[in-house]
């Protein structure tokens, strides 16, 4: 006799779009590959329907199964809200939260700060993506996202993190020997780090039009890191947020109180799950956090 719909299927399901393939969605289940793959084909027949093209890099959500994935999040997410009610202010607060980050943020500020909240919060697991592209929130390949540029449209918990600052940098030792600087249109003679033009993914990180119309980076770079470490080597010069040179006391700012560049850091969730408890604990200390070293930022 066939199985019918089985709401806890839909625990599944979440777990496998989430997480993008059947593997990491088992070892986040706790379960073996062969449950998992089991529990969405009985899904999917129960349904009618097929909820996730299956191709070598892994599963990705259908057209049908977008439908299902935003019930499927109301209903976790007013089951957890029960589940909350019930057990009152003993309910221990646990799950997995995956963040994404920009890189300077995530590997300059929040990574050093995690383990504060770890040692609070035993049960939850934190996943740290700090790779420079747009994750997509609505299929939930993160559950919060810091980003410069929030999304206009969907269905999101949108909060301005903070303000910070950017300068050009170069390193003592640079500055010594190479050609004075006394306007920004010296900066014409000497090289830059920076983006690679092709791969600047948002335009928040299209500096150096701004410094000065027609300046091209020598040396580009998809990381911000790189791009410091060879200013700090002696090449030219680069364009940072602030809190990120006070790590590399070899750089000093050129030119600041005429240059100088400021953006937003952005905390996106999706409305649906910003609610959980375990969201909303990384929220608020991601938010304490900023609040605290908020003199770095501006």
């Amino acid at each position: 006799m066939d199985r019918g719909f089985d709401w806890n299927d839909l625990r599944f399901f979440l777990a496998v779009a989430r997480a993008g393939t059947v593997s990491l969605a088992a070892r986040r289940l706790g379960v073996d590959h062969a449950t998992v793959i089991r529990r969405i084909d009985g899904l999917e027949h129960a349904l009618g329907a097929k909820i996730f093209e299956r191709n070598p890099r892994g599963y990705n959500v259908t057209q049908k199964g977008e439908k299902l994935l935003a019930s499927a999040q109301m209903i976790e997410s007013e089951a957890q809200k029960a589940e909350q009610e019930l057990a009152g202010s003993h309910q221990t607060v646990s799950g997995l939260v995956r963040i994404s980050s920009l890189e300077g943020f995530g590997n300059f500020f929040l990574a050093s700060r995690l383990p504060r909240f770890t040692a609070n919060h035993p049960n939850i697991t934190l996943e740290l993506l700090n790779i420079q592209q747009i994750v997509a929130l609505s299929r939930r390949e993160a559950d919060l996202a810091i980003t410069l540029q929030p999304p206009e449209t969907g269905r999101f918990v949108r909060e301005r993190l903070t303000d910070y600052m950017l300068f050009v940098y170069g390193s003592r030792a640079y500055l010594d020997n190479a050609k004075p600087i006394r306007t920004r249109e010296d900066f014409i003679d000497h090289p830059f780090s920076g983006y690679i033009d092709d791969l600047v993914f948002t335009r928040g990180l299209d500096y150096l039009h701004e410094v000065k119309p027609g300046l091209r980076a020598r040396i580009q770079s998809s990381s911000l890191h790189a791009q410091m470490e060879a200013a700090c080597a002696g090449f030219g010069l680069c364009i940072l947020p602030a809190f990120i040179a006070a790590h590399r006391p070899e750089l000093v700012p050129v030119l600041p109180q005429e240059v100088a560049l400021k953006r937003s850091y952005w905390l996106v969730a999706d409305a649906d799950a910003a609610m959980s408890s375990r969201i909303r604990a990384v929220r608020h200390f991601i938010f304490a956090e900023v609040a605290e070293a908020q003199a770095l930022f501006v």
